[in-house]
């Protein structure tokens, strides 16, 4: 999501549904009547912004996004987008909605973060955003540790997944002096996935990639084996082949 472009697109999409349903629920609880910018800050390929636009018909919708190749798929279905790093990202006027769905955990430094993109919103803007809070889970956790025991963790010394987001507790510390609502939830979805080693196709999309980046094709079998083999036991299949993958997301809409 930063301007290095390292985001394979058909990766990531083929859990679209599973990827789209938490921005459906927050879309839907967006507390905004009739705004007239709505900004997707990490937009990927683009696949909220078509319900964004649904759910904000009068509005002009946007997407921002630093990986090209996510940003060609959300511009052929006609969208606006602009690239950028939306670690830096500035908009040139306020905007009424900034919505962010599993972007900006891969972010450090929340703490001027989040302050700095409610400095971005209009008078009665909302900053609506929702994180993945999986830094505990097999899935996540199993991956820093493999990179770091493995014959390739020379390779992997400096490449980094997503960090660990805040607790809920420090969210409201930070948000709730600065705005007139704020709302947070955690939902954990069940995803039922099914396949060859689907939990591993599922984060080859995502958290894998700068793992993965760093070492090439080649270079990335025996570290996708061993991940495998972990993840198989972390999240095996039921009797009917299915593997449920649950998944923790903490949900903000702040309000200004």
């Amino acid at each position: 999501m930063t301007g290095k472009d390292i985001w394979d697109a058909k990766t990531y999409l083929q859990f679209e549904d599973e990827r789209l349903r938490p921005a459906l629920d927050l879309i839907a609880r967006i507390p905004h009547e009739a705004p007239k910018l709505v900004v997707d800050l990490g937009c990927g390929a683009g696949n909220a912004l078509p319900v964004l636009a649904a759910r904000f018909p009068t509005a002009r919708v946007m997407g921002v996004d630093g990986s090209a190749a996510m940003l060609a798929k959300a511009a052929a279905a006609g969208f606006e987008t602009a690239q950028a790093d939306i670690g830096t990202w500035a908009p040139a006027a306020p905007v009424d909605v900034i919505f962010s769905n599993a972007a900006l955990q891969w972010l450090d430094g929340h703490e001027a973060l989040f302050p700095r993109l409610l400095e971005c919103l209009a008078p009665g803007g909302v900053l609506a955003v929702q994180m993945p809070s999986m830094h505990a889970a097999p899935l996540r956790a199993v991956q820093d540790r493999i990179a770091r025991e493995g014959p390739w963790a020379e390779v992997l010394q400096r490449v980094k997944s997503a960090p660990p987001i805040l607790s809920p507790e420090a969210y409201y510390a930070l948000l709730s002096p600065r705005v007139a609502k704020l709302e947070m939830w955690v939902t954990e979805y069940i995803h039922v996935l099914r396949g060859e080693d689907p939990v591993v196709r599922w984060a080859m999309g995502t958290s894998l990639r700068p793992f993965l980046d760093a070492m090439g094709a080649e270079g990335s079998k025996g570290f996708l084996a061993a991940y495998a083999a972990a993840m198989r036991a972390a999240y095996p299949p039921g009797p009917d082949g299915a593997v449920l993958l649950p998944f923790r997301r903490l949900f903000v809409l702040a309000r200004k």
